[in-house]
């Protein structure tokens, strides 16, 4: 019998298999598809590659205003698609080695509950029953679909079929102007496809503070992408490879339309019923802060439990659940988890929005500070975009930050560290950033909050 069995190999499962075995434990993984899930295999590292892709291209097409003369270029999409795929194998092979080194039994097949303890592996080549004395649940989320979308695969798609596509569309419907659906609309329509997004709700990413959303808005329709907004499809259809979609305004046509509307958890399929294991309303996994379940020797974590839905807290819910069953007394804290959407430019966000606060009643300092006044960013030609800092009046204590521009996903990481060390303003300002750096427009901000920026 394993000490810990970890059902699904994704950034939750695989990292949760590898910390249950540095801290000693004998672990079994299973997994049906390829280890990495969803965020590895069919997200966030396909998507990055493509965007990189898309880095060298604008940087062709803009070679001439840094006096570089290029006499001319074309897409190979054929090769673009080719490099996405190696780069996701070669990071597939690297958590193969990591699982091989740290001696985790490795089950390539479908995993079903028999039982609170045991798991039916199913495969090609027959099956076992495998027993845990802990088991930890890390099977995900998949696209959310509605039967009025009549998907198909090949004309409706989701974000899976459009990093698999062959030929670069004519045309492309984007359901849902959330994070999916903007860093597609940001890829295809530098490829030379017309896009359009199409969102319910009045403004694209309505989870990001709302002064950076509308920037974002803004960049992207210059980049020549429609966006229809408080705009609600009500059905999609494909007929002879083009796609129809009514909508409460009027009807709208495209090649192809990709379907971004959010994903729901996959707790179903799996024998869970078996298990005794409480689900919500959403079907969600309830867990508690060290992410067990109401069985006390099976946890979940990741999508599945319908937390926050990203690689980096379904990651650190795995080291969370390994630990404690190992003995170590830890539990999760969704205070400060930074959220990074890899658009044109990027967008980066940790902490409380301008609406939250007010929502709680918190009286707030505000400081922004515009990267056209950064020395690098000027060097770099990335000028769009700004740092916003968020503080609290009485103390200075920082309660969010939010950065649309250049390298904003790495910048982030500051902001968090600042956040959950309950920084204040000073404590930024403070500290010597280098000279020239993006990070020079984080201390800067900070300095407009207490009325004291220099470039501003």
């Amino acid at each position: 019998m394993y000490d810990i069995v970890v059902l699904g190999g994704g950034p939750g499962g695989y990292v949760a298999a590898i910390r249950g075995a540095q801290l000693g434990a004998r672990v079994a993984l299973i997994e049906a598809g390829e280890v990495g899930g969803t965020c590895l295999n069919k997200g966030c590292i396909p998507t990055k590659a493509m965007i990189a892709s898309i880095d060298k291209l604008e940087a062709v097409k803009e070679a001439g205003e840094y006096g570089i003369e290029v006499d001319g270029y074309k897409i190979n999409f054929h090769k673009l698609q080719e490099r996405k795929s190696q780069v996701v194998a070669q990071l597939v092979k690297g958590i193969h080695f990591l699982i091989k080194k740290n001696k985790i039994d490795y089950f390539k097949g479908y995993g079903y509950f028999l039982n609170e303890n045991e798991i039916q592996v199913r495969s090609d080549d027959g099956e076992q029953t495998i027993a845990g004395k802990n088991i930890i649940i890390a099977t995900g989320s998949e696209p959310l679909l509605f039967d009025a979308f009549n998907y198909d695969g090949v004309n409706i798609i989701t974000s899976d079929e459009a990093l698999e596509l062959t030929e670069i569309p004519e045309s492309l419907l984007i359901v849902g102007g959330g994070v999916i659906g903007c860093e597609f609309a940001t890829i295809y329509a530098a490829l030379g496809t017309q896009v359009t997004i199409v969102e319910a709700l009045p403004h694209v990413l309505p989870m990001v503070d709302k002064d950076i959303a509308m920037r974002l808005q803004t960049f992207l329709k210059k980049k020549g992408i429609t966006i229809k907004t408080k705009t609600m499809i009500k059905e999609l259809t494909a007929s002879s490879g083009s796609v129809k979609a009514v909508t409460d305004s009027g009807e709208l046509k495209a090649k192809k339309a990709l379907i971004s509307v959010g994903r729901k958890v996959a707790s179903r399929g799996f024998g869970i019923e078996n298990t005794g294991v409480e689900l919500g309303s959403r079907g969600e996994i309830l867990v508690n802060k060290k992410m067990q379940t109401n069985i006390p020797n099976i946890y979940a974590i990741g999508d599945v439990t319908n937390k926050i839905l990203l690689a980096h807290v379904a990651s650190f819910q795995g080291i969370v659940a390994a630990e404690n069953i190992q003995g170590k007394e830890v539990e999760m804290d969704y205070d400060v988890v930074p959220n990074c959407v890899f658009t044109k430019p990027e967008v980066a966000s940790v902490g409380l929005t301008d609406d939250e606060c007010a929502k709680e009643g918190i009286p707030v300092k505000v400081g922004k500070f515009n990267f056209i006044a950064n020395g690098k960013a000027v060097a770099m030609g990335e000028t769009d975009g700004m740092v916003k800092i968020i503080a609290r009046e009485e103390d200075d204590v920082i309660l969010g930050i939010h950065i649309i521009g250049p390298h904003a996903a790495d910048l982030i990481s500051e902001a968090s560290i600042a956040i959950h060390n309950k920084l204040t303003l000073k404590d930024i300002t403070e500290v010597i950033h280098a000279h020239p750096t993006l990070s020079e427009a984080v201390m800067e901000a900070a300095e407009q909050a207490l009325g004291m920026a220099i470039h501003a």
